[in-house]
């Protein structure tokens, strides 16, 4: 009798457990359009003209140019796949992928690499691309032991200071403390806590802890931009500060509540008086390098962000235009807005 039941118990739990995983699968594939968003297609740079442009590279990944020094805003390349995140599987850097991206978008006056913080998704490869250009590594102590792990050297890994201003060329840079999105276990951050000794690889995704986020704003004599690089948000979190383009994550933000949401557009565009909005974070990451898939709507709702975006933009910042960057185009980042929107 009792091998009876024990049979029965493990065919209920293999059902459970393929229902499951089927539910889980459906739920994975479930993903909204990129082309039912109303958001505006960027303006691009004009031939021969010296504007400041940003080239959006995936997640929150962005390379700054101004002709003469460029800046990249996270570093994030190599892009281990979901059965990697799912099995723990450690990984490394992928160089074939971080050279590709180094030639094609011609990183050749990198001055500064700058992770928003310092999770996988934002902050894996900076220690190779320091590496291979010299550039300097700017961001918290989590930041810098991913940059002592990869063999930096010293003198090109600067832990930020809040007080400070960080001068590339004619760029001018600020770290403001802030927080992540609060989409983890119990309104916490994914991952919380601290790289507290230098990363070497290979490491499971889970290895690369926050380490502290930040609020990145840059200036240029051309224009101010401010990226927040999760959806997270501290009080007053820009006071007296006036950008002209502001680049919002919106990972997980149709997770948490339009509320929430709202005050979020309210702490970074309507405080700033910007002029420009782009959305960042909403593409899977677990996809190669290059490819745009929007990130399943269980993890984040682009269409439901999208919709919500326009109701606080004709709320509160009627002269505000949303643009949807596109992968590897350089963004002219203070050509003067459209009147479409």
């Amino acid at each position: 009798m009792w091998k009876q039941r024990v049979s029965r118990a493990a065919i209920v739990i293999a059902a459970v457990l393929i229902v499951a995983a089927l539910g889980g699968l459906w739920l994975w594939q479930d993903r909204p359009l990129l082309e039912a968003t109303t958001w505006s297609a960027p303006p691009g740079p004009a031939e021969n003209s010296a504007s400041v442009t940003a080239t959006w590279l995936g997640v929150t990944t962005l390379l700054f140019d101004d002709g003469e020094t460029q800046i990249l805003i996270d570093g994030f390349f190599s892009r281990p796949t979901l059965a990697d995140m799912v099995l723990r599987r450690a990984v490394v850097n992928d160089a074939a992928t971080i050279n590709y991206a180094l030639h094609e978008y011609q990183m050749r006056r990198l001055a500064a690499i700058i992770p928003v913080h310092s999770h996988f998704d934002h902050a894996m490869d900076v220690g190779a691309v320091a590496k291979r250009t010299n550039a300097s590594i700017l961001g918290s102590e989590s930041t810098a032991n991913i940059a002592r792990g990869a063999g930096v050297p010293d003198d090109q890994i600067v832990v930020s200071d809040k007080t400070e201003v960080y001068e590339f060329g004619e760029f001018k840079v600020r770290l403001l403390p802030s927080r992540h999105a609060p989409i983890g276990w119990r309104g916490n951050p994914p991952l919380p806590g601290v790289i507290d000794e230098p990363l070497e690889l290979p490491q499971p995704v889970s290895a690369w802890r926050e380490g502290g986020s930040y609020t990145i704003v840059i200036e240029h004599p051309q224009g101010t931009t401010l990226v927040q690089g999760s959806a997270g948000f501290v009080e007053n979190p820009a006071e007296d500060i006036a950008a002209d383009v502001v680049m919002l994550s919106i990972g997980g933000l149709t997770t948490l509540d339009e509320d929430y949401a709202e005050q979020y557009w309210q702490a970074y565009v309507t405080s700033t008086g910007a002029r420009s909005v782009y959305p960042l974070h909403f593409d899977d990451f677990t996809k190669p390098f290059g490819v745009i898939v929007p990130g399943p709507r269980i993890l984040g709702d682009l269409e439901e962000t999208s919709r919500w975006f326009e109701r606080f933009r004709n709320r509160w910042d009627l002269d505000v235009t949303i643009y949807l960057p596109e992968f590897g185009k350089p963004i002219a980042l203070y050509a003067q807005p459209s009147s479409s929107t």
